[in-house]
Parts: structure tokens; C-alpha cells; sequence
């Protein structure tokens, strides 16, 4: 069986509405919050009651996130081996 859901006219107006600016204050103090705020982000993101606004944003934010730890991961990788090589050949 497949499980339908069913949309209400206040579930398609609430979708319309914009997010409030207290409900952006109150999102951007969670997220800043260390482990919290990161597991806000899947929440936002992949959950159902999510204001679709608030729902890319968070998937953006991850996605920057995991650009970001690649790029770092990748300068760690190239100054390890530059100073590891340097220290090896002197």
C-alpha cells in the first residue's frame, strides 16, 4: 500500500507563505550551535514539516558544508605531504 498524503488548503497557503524574519533569527541561532545546528540542517532539510524556503536552505548549507570539508581535506592532504617530504629530503 502506498501511503498518500493529503494536502489541505492550509497545508498549500502555509507552503506560499513566506518565512518570517523571528522564524530566520530563530533558525540561524540554532544552526550556529555546534553539533545541534548540524543535525538541525538534516532536519530541516529532509523533514516533511519543513517550510520548503527553510528546506533548500538547509540542503545548500550542507552542500557548502561538504564542498568545504573536501577543499580542507584536500589542503591538509597537499601541506602534509609537502612538509612531510620536505622534512624526509633535509
Amino acid at each position: 500500500m502506498e501511503e498518500t498524503k493529503i494536502v489541505t488548503e492550509q497545508n498549500v497557503n502555509t507552503a506560499r507563505e513566506p518565512v518570517k524574519t523571528g522564524d530566520w533569527v530563530l533558525t540561524l541561532l540554532i544552526a550556529a550551535i555546534p553539533l545541534v545546528g548540524f543535525i538541525m540542517l538534516f532536519v530541516w532539510g529532509f523533514g516533511s514539516e519543513t517550510h520548503p524556503s527553510k528546506a533548500n536552505w538547509a540542503k545548500a548549507t550542507l552542500i557548502w558544508f561538504a564542498i568545504i570539508l573536501v577543499l580542507s581535506v584536500l589542503l591538509f592532504m597537499v601541506a602534509g605531504f609537502a612538509i612531510f617530504s620536505a622534512a624526509w629530503s633535509g
